[in-house]
């Protein structure tokens, strides 16, 4: 069996969960995962790891991402996106594109965050969506995000049932546990009125992007062209390493070190991202930790053996 990563451009109406499965099925593994859920309605990059590859999906998960939406001011829903009930309605006129780039902004850079209460947090023991969806109220606190773009490509009058509202194209760059749908939601408050996603794609997980991706009709063909003799596509892991994470070069001793369960100094003491470290042939040997003078292994590729 191969190790590594697989972009594929998930569609709509799929879970993730239904995403790993086929990709169990088309890989003949059972040790497939993902980095990072999209919901149903979304559409894009999900990350899968083959083999060994699902060592790099926890760090991928914390990884920033970028994502194309059309926002609805105008509207709100339970679920703070077009799967939900229509809850509220609100006026739009006078809202105009320059309102919303100033809405915008006030939620662009470093915010705190309230999340769509329709999410997985838990809140004592049970998941957030099932108390909201046995009809409770549900009041989620802010937490710490960062939202490093957020901006409008395109305002677009619209009727839905006949009630006037704005489609919102724009595009986010924002930071792990962000959720794109309270970006929709907050908006519209803002501006006096409602709001809700209609419509999300994301477009890059980290250095992973749709130019990467596969849809699995592609990946489909290939399995029932050629059977057991497919060679199906896939990063290798030392790319996908390389690709997802900042990397630095070990010499012999530190990778020999590493597979014993050894620290090695940091090559930068500090850093808080983690560090994909190679052997001098370029294979992956370990993911480290080096906020401190000395690096340990989040996790090891390879353990050396005696």
């Amino acid at each position: 069996m191969s190790d590594g990563l697989v972009v594929v451009d998930k569609p709509a109406g799929w879970s993730s969960h239904d995403v790993v499965a086929r990709g169990r099925r088309l890989y003949r593994t059972k040790k497939v995962g993902h980095a990072g859920t999209l919901d149903p309605m979304a559409t894009g990059v999900l990350v899968l790891g083959v083999g060994r590859g699902t060592k790099l999906l926890t760090f991928l998960v914390g990884a920033d991402k970028e994502y194309t939406a059309t926002i609805r001011p105008g509207q709100a829903t339970i679920t703070d996106d077009a799967e939900g009930e229509i809850t509220t309605v609100g006026a739009v006129a006078g809202i105009d594109r320059a309102a919303i780039g100033a809405a915008v902004a006030r939620l662009t850079g470093d915010i705190q965050q309230v999340p769509s209460s329709v999410s997985a947090i838990k809140i004592k023991g049970e998941r957030s969506y099932a108390r909201v969806r046995g009809g409770e109220e549900v009041d989620l606190p802010a937490r710490p995000v960062t939202v490093a773009r957020f901006e409008v490509l395109d305002v677009r009058p619209a009727d839905a049932d006949g009630h006037a509202v704005l489609d919102v194209d724009v595009v986010v760059e924002v930071s792990s546990g962000t959720y794109v749908r309270a970006l929709a939601r907050d908006p519209g408050v803002d501006l006096g009125s409602h709001g809700h996603l209609t419509a999300l794609r994301r477009t890059r997980v980290g250095g992973l992007t749709l130019d990467h991706a596969h849809t699995l009709e592609e990946l489909a063909a290939l399995r029932d062209d050629a059977g057991d003799e497919a060679v199906m596509p896939l990063t290798p892991l030392e790319e996908a390493a390389a690709a997802a994470l900042t990397t630095r070069a070990l010499t012999e001793g530190e990778a020999r070190a590493l597979g014993f369960g050894q620290r090695v100094e940091s090559a930068q003491p500090g850093r808080e991202e983690p560090v994909a470290a190679l052997a001098p042939d370029g294979s992956p040997v370990a993911v480290l930790d080096e906020s401190r003078s000395t690096a340990r292994a989040h996790v090891v590729f390879a353990p050396a053996s005696s």
